[in-house]
């Protein structure tokens, strides 16, 4: 008999893991509390990049089923937490969706059931705030049923990996929680990776994004200082990369965006201070740089205008790209956004181009409120660097032609180090 999943929560990292897990003899729910998401999966719709609409039909054809009605945990085998863990205005993870979520489980929790939490949070949340508020249903965890932590490792838009390819790293409450996590997920991803318990499978997480947004960090600090001292980071960069050991290149930029690198390190950090009462210094310096940047790349783009005897105010800026990576549309944590603000409060004339963003909320991500400052797409890309002052890189989306841009004789600023001409400045 097969055995049923339920997936709490339907975004970049959820409906990845339920189509995947639709390719196996798992019988899939879908849980969302957003009903305009559900419907439209329902309908066969899909709401992120990497899933297209044929991807979502297929899951149906599979008995795959989306629904608000909690109910649903009640009949399942498994249910796996993929809800956002955002930071508090305080710099610490807001749990407040895996409170949520792990209260709603409790209520339907029975004997038997495997409970695994993916939303990425600091060492310790699964046995000390996720396991406690199961165990008010009066089952015990390792007793009763398994308790597992497995961090999401979805990349979105990535066409090399996803979910089937991606090793899969398992912590469990117990030794058999961890047994039965590894075999859940060997049913649809290829290389499943065991830990010693939930803490160092939440560590890993942590540990792989702070070791991006350190080195990172790294990168951004030097290509100021390079730029300073008339260095070009970029020819350094790949002359460093022609050696075959000790090195691996990292780029610097306009800034980190998406859910991981600018967020993840900060609960690591937070957590360090709160219980140990120390910082953690690598990770609090290369939050200060990467922040930073946004405001790097504005001085950048007022020193070309006065090269050419412009002011900043009444200039027009063309920005290219406003999402945090190529070729999708997400715009989470974008470094673009704080930048626009920035010009934007100076006078500048702001304009876009964007083949994944048709209306841009330059004041919020989370949708539209009073006062939120809206920009429309320029859709003629050769007029509007044409009619700019200035053309600023900040996204390399594969629809780009960058050797016509560059034709075009306007100052360009390349936040991407991927152009090159008289008229070009790197970052």
């Amino acid at each position: 008999m097969s055995e049923s999943l339920v997936v709490v929560g339907l975004g970049y990292v959820g409906l990845p893991l339920a189509q995947a897990a639709c390719t196996s003899d798992l019988m899939v729910t879908g849980l969302d509390l957003n009903q305009e998401i559900i419907s439209g999966l329902n309908n066969g719709l899909s709401h992120i990049d990497d899933l297209s609409n044929d991807d979502i039909q297929t899951m149906l054809s599979q008995n795959f089923s989306a629904t608000s009605d909690s109910s649903c945990i009640a009949e399942s085998d498994i249910v796996v937490v993929c809800v956002p863990t955002p930071l508090t205005d305080e710099g610490g993870p807001d749990l407040g969706a895996v409170i949520g979520a792990t209260k709603t489980i409790a209520k339907h929790l029975h004997p038997g059931m495997m409970v695994i939490l993916e939303s990425t949070t600091y060492p310790g949340t699964t046995d000390e705030v996720v396991k406690p508020i199961l165990e008010e249903s009066g089952l015990i965890a390792g007793k009763d049923f398994d308790l597992v932590f497995s961090p999401e490792r979805i990349d979105p838009g990535n066409p090399v990996y996803g979910m089937k390819n991606t090793p899969k790293v398992v912590g469990g409450d117990t030794a058999q929680a961890t047994a039965r996590g590894v075999a859940f997920y060997e049913k649809f991803v290829d290389t499943v990776v065991p830990t010693s318990g939930t803490r160092e499978a939440e560590m890993a997480k942590l540990l792989e994004n702070t070791y991006r947004h350190v080195n990172i960090a790294l990168m951004n600090e030097l290509v100021e200082f390079c730029n300073l001292l008339g260095i070009d980071l970029w020819d350094s960069i790949a002359a460093a990369s022609s050696k075959p050991f000790g090195y691996q290149a990292f780029y610097p930029g306009p800034g980190v965006g998406g859910h991981c690198i600018p967020i993840d390190p900060n609960y690591l950090s937070h957590h360090v201070k709160s219980v140990l009462g120390r910082p953690f210094r690598f990770v609090e310096l290369a939050q200060e740089i990467n922040s930073g940047m946004p405001n790097y790349v504005r001085r950048r783009i007022q020193d070309l205008l006065n090269e050419q005897g412009k002011a900043i105010k009444g200039s027009k800026v063309l920005l290219l790209g406003v999402t945090y990576k190529p070729n999708i549309a997400d715009q989470r944590e974008s470094p673009v956004r704080p930048l626009a603000q920035e010009l934007l409060t100076l006078g500048a004339l702001v304009s876009y181009v964007d083949p994944y963003v048709k209306q841009w909320n330059v004041d919020s991500e989370h949708g539209e409120h009073p006062g939120d400052r809206m920009l429309d797409q320029q859709v003629d890309l050769a007029k509007a660097v044409s009619n700019s002052d200035i053309v600023v890189l900040l996204q390399n989306h594969k629809e780009f032609d960058l050797d016509q841009i560059a034709s075009s004789g306007k100052t360009i600023l390349d936040t991407r180090g991927i152009m090159s001409g008289s008229n070009i400045s790197r970052l």
